[in-house]
């Protein structure tokens, strides 16, 4: 396991899947981030590479040939190496491999980076074309999970999700598992939302995003609450287990989603798939700050 350490925070990750594992204050040690639980979900913010969401039939197409990739992908499962370490940042990597290349046939680098600042761990991806002459498709997103409530003395019913800036969004319904993109509507993003279990009956609240974003989970009996802050990636999530008594809310900023209902399966038509010549790289990052 490795930890980072500031004034402000002390943080976990793991090798496998580049995971983070905790987020607390040492100052009062309060744990922030969902310790998993496989009664509800046994993850605790897994990496989303090198799909987002659920494939039809957990398989796609390229090139004429079918491939089986299941839910979110294989990086969450994979053993990253250590590049470089601090006290405050962490940087990790995995590539493709002839396994990987079975059921995903691209060549490829994953690198994540966690770096400490004040109060705020900043989550950074790059991900490397690593072939010559082959093109890379492929999504990537965050899962991190947040314990709601954040206090003892209070109940997940006391929270209530912000947004920043204050505006509608268009949100896209999931049909199963899938997205029923013929169903758009304007999610209510304007205002706060109030937390409350029927809210994830129908599964994830998905929103299209556009520039700069803040989403926060937050109450009025505490003054603790955390924010994730991410620009220009184009879709997010807010998920809690359906029908469950779940302790947490996932904040999900994603490049990438779920295939709609009428998907054709190609893998290079997918909505919300990225797109990398030979030799070329994609970075993004989104941060988690607490209070």
């Amino acid at each position: 396991m490795i930890t980072l350490q500031n004034d402000q925070l002390t943080v976990s990750v793991s090798t496998k899947g580049a995971e983070l594992q905790s987020i607390k204050n040492p100052a009062e040690g309060i744990e922030y981030l969902w310790q998993g639980d496989t009664a509800f979900w046994g993850r605790k913010a897994p990496v989303l590479f090198p799909i987002v969401g659920r494939l039809k039939n957990d398989q796609y197409s390229y090139k004429g040939i079918s491939y089986p990739l299941n839910q979110h992908g294989f990086a969450r499962d994979s053993e990253f190496h250590v590049e470089e370490q601090t006290a405050t940042m962490v940087r990790l990597t995995t590539h493709s491999t002839p396994e990987t290349k079975t059921y995903y046939p691209f060549d490829f680098q994953l690198t994540l980076t966690y770096t400490l600042e004040e109060n705020t761990v900043n989550v950074s991806y790059l991900v490397k074309n690593t072939h010559p002459s082959e093109e890379l498709y492929f999504s990537i997103g965050g899962h991190p999970g947040f314990n709601v409530p954040m206090t003892s003395d209070t109940t997940f019913e006391d929270y209530y999700l912000s947004f920043l800036p204050r505006r509608t969004r268009r949100q896209i319904p999931l049909k199963g598992a899938y997205l029923d993109l013929e169903s758009k509507t304007l999610g209510q993003t304007n205002t706060e939302i109030a937390l409350k279990r029927a809210l994830f009956d129908n599964d994830a609240l998905i929103y299209e995003t556009k520039g700069k974003n803040v989403f926060s989970i937050r109450s009025e009996k505490t003054a603790h609450s955390v924010s994730v802050s991410f620009e220009d990636f184009p879709f997010t999530g807010i998920w809690s287990p359906p029908k469950k008594e779940a302790p947490f809310v996932c904040i999900e900023p994603w490049f990438g989603i779920a295939d709609s209902t009428d998907f054709t399966g190609e893998l290079n038509e997918k909505l919300g798939i990225q797109h990398l010549k030979e030799a070329e790289s994609f970075s993004a990052n989104y941060t988690i700050s607490l209070s």
